[in-house]
């Protein structure tokens, strides 16, 4: 993200800068997720009000949103633990409510009453979702509706258009998105298809005043693809940048997957990542799974039927505060209050994770807390070995927590740890380290 971005007339976006973490050799504002690519933004003020002084702290996780609503928690749930930012689906959006109406209700802040930021997508990751229901071609992706049957065609400039109806304060780029197990030319024609397309979202978005339009990089696992491609949108002077078509795969030390779990939330802000959204939190209190500073409690299993104990003792979230373990599996196994409750305590527990990354990094201890996260999660010292390469590649000595694996430097050549660097994007050339950030507008 540049450090002055139009917002609002006159407000301008002014970064904070309150400290800098020399490890940090890149300055990626955006990272790739689970539902295609994550982004930063600012916080949005309450429609005909006045506009107020926002603070949006980084790093941050962004709860996904897609049909206007956060499953299993109320708006004043989601502000209650801290929610800065969510994340509307394009796609779903469209077809139902459909993006007039939202236009017409004053956009989907008003439609569902939330005064706080929202982003939304561009559809491109249905393009991989959906592939067996869509036709790729210059002009965009015709799909068949999972609704109706009837084909609809996405073209870059309804996708802008349609992302202005919605109203959010961050919108994306429509790409062409490819499964990251694709190889041969496909690879290169989407990334230059993407570039050719950002020209076209550039010239249809009508709201560049208050509404930021974000690129997003692709060229599949290829090194010299991605970074033509990244070359290209910073050329652009676009507000902001995500990493995409890295969704899916085999191992992480091929593949960059979902970035939803607190692991992999710490792990990418340590190598300079901002924002990150992911169905991660929620979807798995649906199958009684809750998270927990030592990695993850089942609630469904049967050890969980006379525990006393809170989820976590020392989370002091509304559910650990009220509610027992057993009490819990009882509602899992029965009652959907069981998945609210975990959705409420789960996506607190990103929150107050979020929380904690950014204080750490304000006050200079942020090594420290990547070390304590994964010896509390790995007592054993066994670290996962894409974790240790990673955490190297950003300059943090975790030696004191994890057992030894050979260096990057011994396991990989020169070009080979430019490749995992690649990973990491947007490398510009301007910034040696990165600083943490209060967004104020």
């Amino acid at each position: 993200m540049r450090n002055s971005i139009p917002i609002a007339v006159p407000l301008r976006l002014r970064p904070n800068i309150s400290n800098t973490l020399p490890h940090h050799k890149f300055r990626p504002t955006c990272f790739h997720s689970h539902e295609g690519h994550t982004i930063s933004c600012v916080p949005y003020p309450a429609p005909q009000t006045k506009p107020m002084a926002l603070h949006f702290e980084m790093p941050q996780f962004c709860i996904p949103n897609w049909r206007g609503t956060i499953k299993g928690l109320t708006n004043n749930e989601l502000e209650r633990i801290g929610c800065q930012i969510i994340l509307g689906n394009t796609y779903h959006l469209a077809l139902r409510p459909t993006s007039e109406l939202l236009e017409e209700a004053g956009g989907l802040h008003n439609f569902m009453n939330w005064p706080r930021a929202m982003l939304t997508d561009s559809c491109g990751f249905q393009m991989v979702l959906l592939l067996h229901l869509a036709d790729i071609t210059e002009e965009g992706v015709t799909f068949q509706s999972p609704v109706d049957g009837k084909p609809m065609l996405l073209t870059p400039e309804e996708s802008i258009q349609i992302q202005n109806r919605i109203g959010a304060d961050i919108i994306m780029a429509l790409d062409d998105v490819v499964k990251t197990t694709i190889t041969g030319p496909r690879i290169e024609e989407a990334m230059y298809r993407t570039l050719r397309w950002i020209d076209r979202c550039i010239a249809a978005h009508k709201r560049p005043h208050d509404k930021n339009l974000f690129g997003i990089v692709q060229g599949g696992l290829d090194p010299e693809l991605r970074d033509i491609c990244v070359k290209g949108l910073v050329d652009r002077n676009l507000p902001g940048y995500a990493i995409g078509g890295l969704a899916g795969g085999k191992d992480k030390d091929s593949f960059w997957r979902g970035v939803g779990y607190p692991l992999d939330i710490v792990v990418y802000s340590a190598l300079g990542a901002e924002i990150y959204d992911c169905v991660y939190p929620t979807r798995t209190a649906r199958f009684g799974t809750a998270l927990i500073p030592e990695g993850v409690l089942k609630l469904k299993h049967r050890a969980m039927a006379d525990d006393t104990q809170p989820i976590d003792p020392t989370c002091p979230c509304m559910v650990c505060k009220n509610y027992t373990r057993a009490y819990i599996h009882c509602l899992v196994t029965k009652d959907a209050m069981g998945s609210q409750l975990l959705s409420y305590h789960n996506l607190y527990y990103m929150m107050r994770l979020s929380r904690n990354l950014h204080t750490s990094i304000v006050e200079g201890r942020f090594p420290k807390f990547v070390c304590d996260f994964l010896q509390t999660m790995f007592p054993k010292g066994d670290v996962l070995e894409w974790v240790c390469n990673a955490i190297e590649v950003a300059g943090i000595d975790i030696s004191s927590c994890c057992a030894p694996f050979p260096s990057c430097q011994e396991k990989y050549s020169s070009n080979e740890i430019e490749t995992i660097d690649i990973h990491m994007e947007l490398r510009l050339t301007h910034t040696s380290c990165r600083p943490t950030r209060n967004l104020e507008i």
